[in-house]
């Protein structure tokens, strides 16, 4: 049984396995209008989900036979599905963990509909050797900079305690508009955001043409964080394309530029930086 919804460039199709003995790409071509070519590339790209008696997981592979019962989920967008990501920059390879600088534009987690434009992805894709890899924080799409991917669920679940218990430090780089220099350093930002708490605090000012370079660390994680406290203290970063003046046609000036953190497989410091 199918359920497709929408356009041919933009739909839904929920499947019912109702057979046996016959491959998932088999199923997608039988029930929708999309060619085997078009198939395989979606569930190379993460639009195909299978939900089963262990759960609901993405489904890459073409030839997986399905059981009875099973659901398959192909949510479909012409657009994403043709849409390339751009390169991300390795900057260490530890082995269970590697060090990244994610570029403007690549998402730090995927949707339903995709995830061939996010770092972990793009990392399964081009590291050597081959491995699974795992988010372990957030950047924003429009903001660039240093990640971290894991590179299994241990690992995964080591770093994201680091991070809880806030023993990884990181930095911000942002160009604001406006000349900023009536504050006295360390200047601390702390007013909520979606009625939970949220601290910046900007530690170092350079002028940069008419305009203000920040160096800013955050104490919390709330989403949009600096680019809302920054907005809110009137000096909104260059290209906000939501918190910001409209002014610049630039891209959002925000950058995550240094980590350091206590290696969790050898205890050594790690520090990485940006220029």
């Amino acid at each position: 049984m199918t359920d497709e919804s929408s356009s041919s460039q933009h739909f839904e199709a929920h499947i019912t396995i109702a057979y046996a003995d016959i491959t998932a790409l088999d199923h997608l071509a039988s029930n929708t209008s999309l060619s085997r070519q078009k198939l395989k590339k979606a569930m190379s790209n993460g639009a195909v989900w299978l939900e089963s008696s262990i759960g609901t997981q993405r489904l890459r592979r073409a030839k997986k036979i399905l059981a009875v019962n099973d659901l398959l989920h192909l949510y479909y967008d012409e657009v994403i599905q043709n849409t390339e990501p751009e390169d991300a920059l390795l900057i260490a390879d530890e082995g269970e963990y590697s060090i990244w600088n994610k570029p403007y534009g690549m998402y730090s987690q995927g949707t339903k509909w995709g995830d061939q434009c996010t770092l972990h992805r793009y990392a399964e894709k081009h590291l050597q050797p081959q491995r699974p890899a795992f988010p372990v924080h957030r950047l924003d799409r429009a903001a660039s900079g240093l990640m971290i991917l894991a590179h299994s669920k241990t690992m995964a679940a080591t770093f994201s305690t680091l991070f809880k218990d806030r023993r990884i430090q990181k930095q911000y780089r942002a160009v604001v508009e406006g000349k900023l220099d009536n504050i006295s350093l360390p200047y601390v930002i702390s007013s909520d955001i979606d009625d939970k708490p949220a601290v910046s605090s900007i530690i170092s000012l350079e002028k940069h043409g008419d305009n203000t370079i920040v160096t800013i660390e955050i104490k919390t994680g709330r989403k949009h964080q600096i680019r809302k406290h920054l907005s809110e203290l009137g000096y909104p970063i260059v290209g906000d394309r939501l918190y910001g003046s409209g002014k610049s046609e630039e891209n959002l000036q925000l950058q995550s530029n240094y980590l350091k953190f206590n290696c969790p497989l050898t205890d050594e410091t790690q520090e990485h930086s940006l220029d």
